[in-house]
């Protein structure tokens, strides 16, 4: 890569050096801009081209300039003979003017290092297309090693010569003398222009009819730049030192021959003996060789044979050579009619430019763009002439790169894009510019094409023209794809519903229906709900025509793939709409048929749309519901479980002894420490609310009664009154034994609640013994059914009840946790021991027996009478209740155990099972024998 940096730099370097050393110091450098070296010219090719620019009005020119350098090997008088020589060409060259003649700009100038001048801009001299390459640029242009001319081209350049020659002879009468490839000059266009008249021979007696020419005799000693190129040369220049305006004719016919044999001539001349090679030349000219015209076409073989005719006279003159029919071409003959075109007026160029598409396609790409375009974009500032050019132009455009047509074609166009003026001329370019739209738009760059083709169209669209309306409308569907989406929903969508409501024609109206409906692909479906189907409710006209695009466009956007319709716009807008308009009176059966099969499947689509939802709707509901019943389900299994452990929370919160009434751990020796806040978020507060409202509710209930159970009937059986009343009389005589100073108070004076009296003995006397219950506990005092004995039975004695009926725990769930941890009070059992045998009370009946009250018949009698007795009677029948002690043992089931009195253990109070009938068998017993 840096070796091709390096080689492009010193290319560069080497070129502007060479056009430093050139032109460095000529005037001309102070008016214009010399750039690269492209070609040569003149004769032998010494003069250098250059492409430049003039610096005021940037019009492009070609300089020509002679380095004085390479005549320095040269005597000073033959270095004066050359520079004289060239000057007289130059000087000559600028007093001509004539299409066919090459065009100076700006005259000669001469410095110490050169001479220059500027013409027009030229590509090179047809000498560098034949082959011949001295004094070009190195490495050699390819354009021009490649370049290769077309027929066209050549017979249309030998006639613009011959053309030159005419103008020569008959007007100027002047004989060119030098006629060669490298004094023919091919311009920027492709035209072929003569140049190079350094040995031009005028006539003697312009003003006479018949002219006189002086012929020089050739010198060999001068200079070869101070000589004609002898192979061009007739031969009576040398055999008889003579020359008449038939002289330049042999050159012309030579030429013919060079550019049909790729530059060869067809004599080489040996210019050190030129007289001896002359006189064979003039013998081979008698007999020419058929082979040398191997390479001439057909049509011209004949007229060249008669131009290098060794006689002048027979030769045709230049006039005659351009009416031969070699000419006579369709290309060559357009192409000349361009030359002549300004000579033309707008009758004649109308119908020129009508029959010239039938023609372009015949002719090469390089001639239409270089020789024919630039003649037809020239026609442009005539206004009257564009609907005829701008068809060809566009023609051409067809055949260009986009390339080409940004840089040789676009810029003559932006004028047209926005021409107004005349109206009628303007409304046929813009029918013309919609025709070939796809064209515009596919090589126009996006910035042009929203400056000034997308103008265009919408000024169309809006044209009081409906031949013009019609049209754009026909054809903006085929280019839609290529319009950006912005331009399209914010310029051209609007004005074509503009177009469809104010205009007052019928085609117009359907026709923008139409294009919308065609359109409809390249936009979005919520543009379309939300613009384009509300507008078709605005649309005033009720013709058949105008309801069936209105249908259409429905139908289009209802079964598109990308758009489709909602059910609700279905429901809300299009229906509504569509249903009226399917009854029109104008509709006949067809048109009707084709509105409600639409209808139909609009409302199929409603139904299934809907339907689907709804059913999607109820399973969700269905879901949701089943979904409630577990979630209130498991919400109720969670605030049961919570109002079972709420007790627990609220005892484990008290933390208390209830025999000591400490907290436990300040009883252990240590000191809670406050517990750090939690962030609760939103929904654990809410649940916690939840909770606290659930307690409230549970502390508001009523207490909670047991439901009474009717008791079974007893089984009367047979039994033995004698024996059941001796056994009867045992116990009690044993009861009454007992000491009439006991150690347990009554019952009566027991706390109503509990039915125990806080001090038991002496030796529990200082111990504060609490019944483990507080108003905070959340236990109702119902919850313990107890009732009061007779006041004078002790608490221990016999087989009286001790005040406590039955008990039906309160009813908790299942997970209410054991506060056998806590301490209890006297008097009270585990659950567990709730259904063991009864504990043996005869220890109790040796401790207590001397202090037994003794008890009469009628007494016992009552007792076993009172509501007491009866209440606290098993409901069974079959279950012994012996004592307080055994019987408390259904408590445990509120929490409270005697594990932590070991003054209650159950082993004091153990006694054989089944020792004493129940209360109730015992009642009925002695009612039977005591009536």
């Amino acid at each position: 890569m840096e070796s091709m940096l390096n080689k492009l730099k010193s290319t560069v370097t080497k070129v502007t050096a060479d056009v430093t050393s050139a032109v460095m110091g000529n005037p001309v450098t102070r008016e214009f801009d010399v750039g690269k070296h492209i070609a040569s010219g003149g004769n032998g090719l010494a003069w250098k081209i250059f492409n430049g620019f003039k610096k005021s009005t940037k019009q492009e020119v070609a300089v020509f300039v002679f380095d004085k350098k390479i005549i320095d090997k040269y005597q000073k008088y033959e270095k004066d003979q050359i520079i004289d020589s060239l000057k007289r060409g130059v000087q000559q060259l600028t007093r001509l003017r004539h299409p066919r003649l090459l065009t100076v700009q700006h005259p000669l100038e001469e410095s110490r290092d050169c001479l220059a001048f500027c013409t027009e801009p030229i590509f090179a001299s047809l000498a560098n297309v034949l082959g011949s390459w001295d004094n070009l640029p190195s490495p050699i242009p390819p354009d021009i090693r490649d370049h290769k001319l077309y027929d066209v081209e050549t017979k249309y350049g030998l006639l613009q010569v011959s053309e030159g020659l005419s103008f020569l002879h008959s007007s100027v009468k002047m004989i060119h003398a030098n006629l060669t490839p490298e004094n023919i000059i091919l311009n920027k266009s492709g035209a072929w222009k003569i140049m190079g008249f350094d040995f031009c021979n005028p006539s003697l007696n312009p003003s006479e009819q018949e002219p006189k020419f002086v012929c020089k005799e050739w010198d060999p000693n001068l200079p070869p730049l101070c000589l004609p190129n002898p192979e061009y040369l007739a031969p009576e220049y040398i055999l008889s030192v003579s020359c008449d305006p038939a002289s330049d004719m042999y050159s012309l016919g030579v030429i013919i021959h060079a550019v049909f044999n790729k530059g060869k001539t067809i004599f080489e001349v040996n210019k050190h003996d030129i007289y001896k090679s002359f006189s064979r030349q003039l013998d081979q000219l008698s007999r020419l060789n058929p082979n040398v015209l191997a390479n001439i076409p057909e049509e011209v073989q004949e007229h060249l044979k008669l131009l290098l005719n060794v006689t002048p006279a027979v030769r045709p003159d230049a006039d005659q050579m351009t009416k031969i029919p070699f000419f006579d071409d369709v290309g060559a003959m357009t192409l000349q009619y361009f030359d002549s075109l300004f000579q033309r007026d707008n009758l004649q160029k109308s119908q020129f430019f009508k029959g010239l598409p039938k023609v372009l396609p015949k002719l090469p790409k390089r001639v239409v763009v270089q020789r024919i375009l630039p003649s037809l974009t020239s026609e442009f500032v005539n206004p009257d002439m564009v609907p005829f050019v701008l068809p060809n132009v566009l023609l051409i455009a067809e055949e260009c790169t986009k390339e080409e047509y940004v840089m040789l074609i676009l810029p003559d166009l932006g004028p047209v894009f926005r021409q107004q003026e005349p109206v009628q001329a303007s409304n046929m370019i813009l029918l013309i510019f919609l025709q070939k739209m796809d064209l515009l738009l596919t090589k126009t760059p996006p910035d042009d094409i929203k400056n000034s083709v997308l103008p265009m169209v919408y000024r169309a669209l809006e044209a009081p023209s409906i031949q013009i309306q019609e049209l754009c409308l026909n054809i903006i569907p085929t280019f839609a794809n290529l319009i950006d989406y912005p331009s399209m929903k914010n310029s051209l969508i609007p004005r074509i519903k503009n177009a469809c409501l104010q205009t007052s024609s019928l085609a117009v109206r359907v026709n923008s229906l139409v294009c919308l409906g065609k359109i409809l692909e390249y936009l979005d479906k919520w543009y379309v709900l939300d613009e384009l189907l509300p507008f078709l409710q605005q649309i005033p006209s009720r013709e058949p025509a105008v309801l069936m695009g209105i249908l259409g466009i429905y139908k289009c956007t209802f079964t598109h793939k990308k758009l489709g319709v909602t059910k609700e716009q279905l429901a809300g807008k299009v229906l509504p709409h569509l249903i009226p308009l399917s009854i029109d009176n104008n509709l006949n059966l067809n048109q009707f048929n084709s509105f409600m099969s639409v209808i139909k499947e609009m409302l199929n689509k409603l139904e299934a749309e809907h339907k689907t939802k709804l059913e999607q709707l109820h399973i969700m509901q269905e879901q949701q519901k089943s979904l409630d019943v577990t979630n209130q389900l498991q919400l109720s299994s969670e605030q049961a479980n919570k109002m079972s452990s709420q007790p627990d929370k609220v005892f484990s919160d008290m933390g208390q002894d209830f025999l000591t009434g400490l907290p436990d751990k300040q009883e252990n020796g240590r000191v809670p420490k406050p517990q750090a806040k939690v962030s609760l978020t939103l929904e654990e507060k809410q649940k916690l609310a939840r909770e606290q409202e659930q307690v409230q509710k549970m502390k508001s209930q009523p207490p909670l009664n047991p439901n009474p159970v009717t008791p079974a009937p007893a089984v009367k059986q047979t039994k033995d009154l004698t024996k059941t009343l001796m056994e009867n009389m045992s116990s009690l005589n044993s009861l009454s034994g007992g000491s009439s100073k006991s150690r347990f108070p009554p019952a009566t004076n027991m706390p109503s609640n509990i039915g125990f009296q806080a001090p038991i003995d002496n030796m529990s006397a200082n111990r504060n013994v609490q019944n483990g219950l507080n108003s905070n506990s959340g236990f109702h005092s119902a919850g313990f059914n107890m009732g009061l004995g007779n006041q004078n039975q002790n608490f221990f004695s016999g087989t009286g009840s001790v005040g406590i009926n039955k008990m039906t725990p309160m009813a908790t769930p299942a997970n209410v946790p054991n506060f056998n941890a806590l301490s209890s009070p006297p008097g009270m059992l585990p659950q567990s021991q709730q259904n063991k045998p009864t504990a043996d009370l005869s220890p109790l009946d040796q401790l207590f027996g001397p202090q037994k009250p003794k008890v009469s018949m009628n007494q016992m009698s009552q007792q076993m009478q009172s509501p007491w007795i009866n209440q606290f009677t098993s409901p069974q029948g079959s279950q012994t209740v012996s004592s307080p002690v055994t019987q408390t043992g259904m408590m445990g089931q509120t929490g409270f155990g005697t594990q932590s009195n070991p003054f209650f253990n159950s082993q004091s109070f153990a006694q054989p099972a089944n020792t004493m009938k129940s209360s109730t068998s015992a009642s009925n017993d002695l009612k039977d024998l005591f009536g």
